[in-house]
């Protein structure tokens, strides 16, 4: 199972990687063995990390054969034993994130960026949506959509939500600067004229502010 998402949210500290139990392999790969929590403590998983390709899965093992439960990789298989063996690997990659990455959320320092950059305060158009920001230029057009929607909705793994950023680009350009690591195609807006811009730790701040300039160049012309 992949569950390299956490690198769109959070930047790996390579020096926790041991005491969380990692030892390092061949081809910058540490790995990891978690025994699984009872009533599933006959079964195990080994965590595969590979910081420099930003890559983290997880395969779930039997402990008296050492053989491989494949239906944990089938992402159609349904059931209360799995969705638990699931569930437990879950709280393991929740426990690996927290101890050995730090988060860097852009959304403040973005909101801040608007502000002082361009006079643009946030402003709540969907009473019912707290979690979608919008900025305006002087004209009144966006400029910046900023929403908090779940990695799936850009075809990444995962439910947990995100805070990202609509922008405004030229439909020439648009193939290449989205990378689909920090950039994507927009999500709920035009794709030909805008883009999605992770506010995480995947996106550089120096890009994103370029971006955002641009936008607001294109809305103002």
């Amino acid at each position: 199972m992949d569950y390299s998402y956490i690198f769109r949210a959070a930047r790996a500290k390579p020096q926790t990687f041991e005491k969380f139990g990692f030892e390092a392999t061949a081809g910058n790969t540490f790995t990891c063995k978690k025994e699984l929590p009872a009533p599933n403590g006959n079964f195990y998983t080994i965590l595969m990390l590979n910081p420099k390709e930003e890559t983290l899965t997880a395969r779930v093992y039997e402990a008296d054969t050492d053989e491989s439960y494949t239906l944990f990789d089938v992402i159609s298989a349904r059931g209360a034993f799995i969705s638990q063996i699931r569930q437990q690997v879950q709280e393991i990659v929740n426990e690996l994130r927290a101890r050995c990455f730090e988060t860097a959320d852009l959304k403040d320092k973005f909101f801040d960026f608007a502000k002082t950059r361009f006079g643009a305060t946030p402003d709540y158009p969907w009473d019912d949506s707290p979690d979608a920001a919008v900025f305006r230029c002087p004209n009144q057009k966006w400029f910046a959509l900023a929403m908090k929607i779940k990695y799936r909705q850009l075809g990444l793994t995962g439910d947990e939500e995100l805070w990202v950023v609509n922008l405004k680009a030229k439909p020439e350009d648009i193939p290449n600067i989205t990378d689909k690591k920090s950039v994507f195609p927009a999500w709920h807006m035009n794709k030909k004229h805008w883009i999605t811009v992770l506010l995480t730790a995947a996106t550089s701040f120096e890009n994103l502010c370029a971006l955002t300039e641009q936008s607001y160049e294109l809305v103002t012309r």
